[in-house]
């Protein structure tokens, strides 16, 4: 009898060890300090850097933000991704989710959240020649086909990263902070201003701020001589106004590269140039992107 009590206490003992053996080996969730985000602050206007540790459990990254889904590459040791507030975004808290694919075909998330203020943009009131203002019928098919083009273009979605560590200013000159501006034209109000200016002399070689693939090369009506780079992953650069466009549509640039020479091309007081950048649809001010490490 007291043989087989031992029996039955030995194998009671054997299962609830077992049972201690696999919680403990139970994979657990990630933890949340893998994901990092960078900013050079939290306002409309400015990107988002967001570094995810390459662990060898993780597979693939995506990133969830307002509706939409970013892929996250991976980067030497981390997954990177970008993500853009739009100039138009309302003051709040807005929902980031990481979505880490394992090895093991489970699927993890960790939420973050991002609280966006409120800015206060300057209003500037400019004169230019009334056509860039009020322009004449004859144009207005040249117009409605130049913006289809260009949504076209933005549309576009390369699933590859193709920048080259860190952006760069893509011309020297006298640099205008006026991203977000309220443009009042000829005493009429337009829409805010996307991008920065850089006073500059006609003739000034421009240069692509980073790697990627010329996706226009054209003269548009407003912004005169243009080149769009695609840099990978829904961003891209565009620059405006030029004098002459050294590149042409599906160039492979090196950043650095010269695209284009300063000018006064489409809807401007002067020679300068329109220099702005766009992350999946959202317009962002390029001196935040230039905040960011990408080394």
């Amino acid at each position: 009898m007291k043989a087989s009590r031992c029996v039955v206490l030995f194998c009671l003992i054997g299962f609830l060890s077992a049972g201690m053996s696999w919680q403990d080996t139970e994979e657990k969730p990630l933890p949340d300090d893998i994901v990092l985000l960078e900013y050079r602050a939290l306002f409309p206007g400015e990107a988002v850097k967001i570094s995810i540790n390459s662990l060898p459990i993780i597979k693939s990254v995506q990133v969830l933000f307002r509706g939409k889904t970013y892929e996250a590459p991976q980067k030497s040791d981390v997954f990177l991704c970008l993500i853009g507030l739009d100039l138009g975004m309302k003051e709040g808290i807005y929902p980031v989710t990481v979505r880490l694919h394992k090895e093991d075909r489970t699927v993890d998330e960790i939420k973050k959240e991002i609280y966006v203020k409120t800015k206060q943009f300057p209003v500037k009131k400019l004169w230019v020649k009334e056509e860039f203002v009020t322009p004449p019928q004859s144009v207005s098919n040249r117009i409605r086909e130049e913006s289809e083009l260009i949504g076209a273009v933005y549309d576009i979605h390369s699933p590859e990263w193709r920048i080259d560590g860190n952006f760069v200013l893509p011309v020297k000159g006298q640099m205008f902070f006026n991203f977000g501006e309220k443009r009042i034209y000829n005493n009429k109000p337009r829409s805010q201003h996307s991008g920065i200016d850089i006073s500059s002399p006609t003739g000034t070689p421009v240069m692509a701020s980073n790697a990627g693939r010329v996706v226009l090369a054209n003269h548009l009506y407003f912004s005169g001589k243009t080149v769009i780079i695609d840099h990978g992953l829904g961003v891209f650069s565009l620059y405006c106004h030029f004098s002459n466009i050294s590149v042409e549509g599906g160039d492979e640039v090196e950043k650095g590269e010269m695209i284009g020479k300063i000018g006064a091309t489409g809807r401007v007081t002067g020679p300068h140039l329109h220099w702005s950048i766009k992350i999946r649809g959202s317009r962002i001010d390029p001196n935040s992107l230039l905040s960011l490490n990408f080394k």
